[in-house]
């Protein structure tokens, strides 16, 4: 009988320590997962990827899409001469996040890829302060207008936000030319958030909310009080009280930008994590608590040559970042964050995949959004 006893005590003592070491792999496993569930440093083949798209637009000059109001003949011209900068990439805002790509990926990216001397030489041919004075000559005209706002406005304080955070001599140096621009643009803004009296609620380039964030992100980098005190209040006076986003309406046939996801990845920067998850659990219901991803599916390109159709290449990217940053400030334990990561994973493998050279609809742009993604820009302040 003592026999019995003591082969069942060391039975016990063997399936506990079992359990104890189980526990503690899955415990391992668990943390190793969710440190891997975020994008980390960018992979060398893939900051090869996106650098080569960046390098062979920015001083591509068509095709080209002109974009600004002229109240005179002679104001018209060609894309090289209005745009001395930022000519490339089809467009004024594509060039902006193109030159933003390179600067980031020479500084998080791989220090010894083949193609930094090239990306240097590049942004030391468009970053002169003579080509610079073109641009703040353009952006001064009286019929600019709402040119590039906010869109276009704020890439160009991201482009500087990272200039600022890159502390080496050239980075500085390039600052220093691009910063009378800077200092326009702000302004600009200035002037007019008190002047907007609704949200923007597209999910194209003249949505607020994702000009927003990085415009925060930029006067946080900067200690502009005026400009995030600005946000903060526009911010806060747009989005509190809002509830049930029809986030099964999204996307749109031509979104790029997520109006529901965009908007939470705003009010992520400004409320505290608590008050953040209750905001959330009243903005968007409809995020289960199961850890699954069919409840957000990834969009849809059917032809990839359509420009505007292309933008859901775009959604499936931004996508992913919003869904990342969103889990990431919830409160740790809330049972929603398993089913947002697991679709931001799903819509990065969409959104990453589709970025390539074969059509300049997509090319011209994609890579930004991808490594703004892929490296984590989002979330990290540096």
């Amino acid at each position: 009988m003592k026999v019995f006893k003591m082969q069942t005590f060391k039975l016990f003592l063997l399936s506990a320590l079992v359990i104890v070491v189980l526990t503690s792999v899955e415990a391992v496993a668990y943390q190793q997962d969710k440190q891997s569930r975020y994008p980390q440093s960018i992979e060398p083949e893939l900051a090869d990827r996106f650098s080569a798209l960046a390098l062979a637009c920015v001083q591509q000059e068509f095709p080209n899409k002109i974009s600004r109001t002229t109240d005179t003949a002679e104001a018209i011209g060609r894309p090289k001469v209005i745009f001395p900068t930022f000519y490339g990439c089809f467009d004024w805002h594509s060039s902006v996040h193109g030159h933003w790509l390179l600067v980031r990926l020479l500084r998080v990216g791989p220090q010894d890829a083949q193609w930094r001397d090239e990306a240097f030489n590049k942004l030391n041919e468009n970053f002169t302060r003579e080509k610079l004075e073109g641009e703040v000559a353009n952006f001064s005209r009286p019929a600019r207008g709402s040119w590039e706002r906010p869109y276009g406005l704020a890439w160009y304080l991201q482009l500087t936000t990272e200039l600022r955070q890159w502390n080496t001599p050239q980075a500085k140096e390039w600052l220093s030319i691009l910063e009378p621009l800077e200092r326009d643009i702000a302004q600009s803004l200035k002037d007019w958030l008190p002047k907007l009296a609704y949200p923007i609620r597209l999910g194209t380039h003249n949505q607020s909310a994702f000009a927003f964030g990085l415009m925060l992100d930029w006067a946080r980098e900067i200690k502009d009080k005026e400009m995030e005190d600005l946000i903060v209040s526009r911010s806060m006076a747009f989005h509190l009280k809002d509830v049930n986003c029809p986030l099964a309406y999204e996307p749109s046939g031509e979104d790029f930008l997520s109006p529901c996801l965009m908007e939470a990845d705003l009010m992520r920067r400004i409320l505290p994590s608590d008050e953040f998850s209750k905001w959330l659990t009243d903005f968007l219901p409809s995020i289960p608590n199961d850890g699954s991803h069919e409840w957000l599916k990834p969009g849809i390109v059917k032809d990839a040559s359509d420009g505007k159709l292309v933008h859901l290449d775009g959604v499936n990217s931004s996508r992913a970042w919003n869904l990342f940053n969103v889990a990431r400030a919830l409160p740790k334990g809330d049972l929603r964050v398993n089913s947002l990561v697991s679709a931001a994973q799903v819509h990065a493998k969409t959104g990453v995949a589709a970025v390539s050279d074969e059509h300049y609809s997509g090319s011209h742009w994609l890579a930004s959004f991808a490594t703004y993604l892929m490296t984590d820009r989002g979330w990290l302040s540096d």
